[in-house]
């Protein structure tokens, strides 16, 4: 199969090699997909795409009118896919749709722990000899009540670790799950109002975006900690940083970013114009943010390169992929019990 794969990083070259295995055709270019770049998929089969890349409506009408018949995304997330114009012009989808959750549930938990004890500005001091410790206190996470938001894998990785600090664990999800081992089922609107940490672990949908807004923040306890690691959307960031300012937030933890697309993932330091709204919330002490990087595990990338390979060669054979197909309606939905390899690897300057 001939494949162009968009938005690819350098970290990502010698896992994608590892799981190709010189099968599949594919040209990798660190370029993002969007109307000016559609034009390197003429005569592929396939597109990968990454959480940053545009694969809106136009997009996908160039795409197919290249004849690309397939559109992989190295992710678990598909919001940034316009799954409605891509059947309408034919062209089937697949995801990753799950990876090492125990990698962005780490991420998750370090954000929290990070902040309580201040790390950052500790070792700020440290380096400049400075080991006062008067603004360093943090709290206990033993006894603390935990709200995870999202009971998926990644949701349940993350509960595990909190019931492991002895947190007692809320948890909310609209298919709860059967196995939620010391976890304590419940609402949202409990799950607000209980809480000292909430972390969010669910797909950014129509009925999930701004799931935190004004309304849910003035159920929250007052100084409570926020730890999002799933789509940026998912938190209203005005409002969130309303509640910063007037310190009914305490802590807020982010590795992604509403209005991240076009910023994430590559280096603006030396941008004269800065995004003003993301400023404002790292310009606030108890405020940590990270560029996405959740998923930045040896293990995770390999086991999204190997399930993108599979994909891939399962498009070949004409079957569909699985729990990775996504709104293929014709496919036949037969898994991959283990991982397939790839053909060469071509290098786009």
């Amino acid at each position: 199969m001939k494949v162009v794969a968009y938005s690819i990083k350098p970290f990502e070259k010698e896992f994608l090699a590892r799981a190709n295995q010189k099968k599949h055709d594919i040209t990798l270019i660190s370029n993002p997909l969007g109307p000016e770049t559609a034009s390197f998929a003429a005569g592929k089969d396939a597109v990968l795409v990454f959480t940053n890349d545009d694969v809106s409506a136009g997009v996908i009408d160039k795409l197919a009118d290249f004849g690309v018949k397939y559109i992989a995304t190295r992710s678990s997330g598909t919001d940034h896919i316009d799954k409605g114009a891509a059947e309408k012009r034919g062209i089937r989808l697949a995801n990753v749709p799950a990876y090492s959750p125990e990698a962005i549930a780490e991420h998750a938990v370090a954000l929290a722990l990070a902040l309580n004890r201040k790390l950052i500005k500790a070792d700020e001091q440290s380096h400049n000899f400075d080991f006062r410790l008067d603004n360093l206190i943090g709290f206990n996470f033993h006894g603390k009540t935990v709200g995870i938001i999202g009971l998926g894998k990644t949701g349940l990785a993350a509960a595990a670790i909190f019931n492991g600090f002895g947190c007692r664990v809320l948890g909310h999800d609209i298919l709860p799950p059967k196995d939620a081992e010391n976890i304590e089922l419940t609402d949202l609107n409990k799950l607000f109002s209980e809480s000292d940490i909430i972390s969010i672990h669910v797909p950014l949908n129509d009925q999930t975006k701004h799931l935190v807004d004004k309304a849910a923040i003035a159920l929250m306890k007052d100084g409570v900690m926020i730890v999002n690691t799933s789509r940026g959307a998912l938190i209203q960031t005005t409002d969130v940083l309303n509640a910063l300012d007037n310190g009914k937030i305490g802590y807020l933890g982010l590795d992604v970013y509403e209005f991240e697309k076009g910023l994430f993932f590559t280096d603006h330091e030396d941008d004269k114009q800065k995004d003003a709204l993301l400023k404002r919330l790292m310009d606030h002490p108890n405020v940590l943010i990270t560029p996405h990087q959740g998923f930045l595990t040896r293990e995770a990338l390999q086991e999204i390169a190997n399930q993108t390979i599979i994909n891939l060669d399962l498009w070949q054979q004409e079957k569909c992929v699985g729990d990775a197909c996504i709104g293929n309606k014709k496919c036949n939905e037969k898994k991959a019990d283990a991982p397939v390899s790839m053909d060469h690897i071509n290098l786009l300057p």
